[in-house]
């Protein structure tokens, strides 16, 4: 079974990045394959990774739906779940040292509850064939009551450097305490320090019962890049923002 790590957060923190970078992490230190999983239906993780998606869960769904609605064939006289699992099969996207499954976003109306649900059980099946999954999900706590987060070996919450940040942060992890959630450990991350506000705002996060992996510091390298359109897999390991967060996983001994 792999060992699971998810992120949480407000938005704006810049949880995707650190995601990208802890796949970064596990491929360098050559302990993928890792399955990278966007579960956000704003998908971006692709960006920060550096390549192109060909299909979603989200948009599976609705083909499929509409191939139902429509009465289409199917071939080799599949029903409709095994040809949904083939096409999910199929919409992995493969690159050097990961591959990577998209959540998207369903194209018809209402809630995204059942593209949850696929990408939940696509997750454990395929965590069986990976050593390591990283999830980047949306922002905010609506995954974590709708339990697309669980299972889930570290749980890195993302805080910027505001009190709204490390409010949200305590609330993600009282959340996860009143759902009994299956987390085996959770810690904060305070990104984008600029000056000695993290400290402070690392002593407000510890008196709330949140514990705090470490702070990583605002990073130039990271802003360039993204002006340039450029992933942060491609970030060299001597920036600040590498350098940190690579120093908080070694600590927390990811096995």
């Amino acid at each position: 079974m792999a060992f699971t790590v998810a992120f949480a957060g407000k938005g704006g923190t810049g949880k995707t990045s650190l995601a990208g970078l802890v796949v970064k992490f596990l491929v360098s230190k050559r302990r993928g394959p890792v399955l990278a999983v966007d579960a956000d239906s704003n998908a971006c993780l692709n960006e920060a990774l550096g390549i192109g998606v060909h299909a979603t869960i989200g948009g599976l769904r609705e083909e499929s739906l509409q191939a139902v609605r429509g009465g289409g064939d199917r071939p080799g006289g599949m029903s409709m779940e095994q040809l949904f699992d083939y096409q999910v099969q199929q919409s992995i996207i493969e690159a050097e040292g990961f591959d990577l499954m998209v959540m998207g976003r369903p194209e018809g109306p209402g809630c995204y509850c059942a593209a949850n649900n696929i990408i939940r059980k696509y997750t454990d099946l395929l965590s069986e064939k990976y050593p390591y999954v990283v999830i980047d999900n949306e922002a905010g706590m609506e995954h974590l009551s709708r339990r697309t987060t669980h299972k889930v070996d570290l749980l890195i919450i993302v805080s910027d450097p505001t009190v709204k940040g490390v409010i949200t942060a305590e609330r993600i992890n009282n959340l996860v305490d009143e759902l009994k959630l299956d987390v085996d450990r959770r810690v904060l991350i305070i990104n984008r320090i600029i000056g000695y506000e993290g400290e402070e705002l690392k002593s407000m996060a510890e008196k709330a019962g949140v514990t705090v992996a470490g702070l990583v510091p605002q990073d130039e390298a990271i802003f360039k890049s993204d002006l340039e359109g450029k992933p942060v897999l491609q970030l060299p390991e001597e920036s600040k923002s590498v350098q940190a967060l690579y120093g908080i996983l070694t600590s927390l001994n990811i096995p």
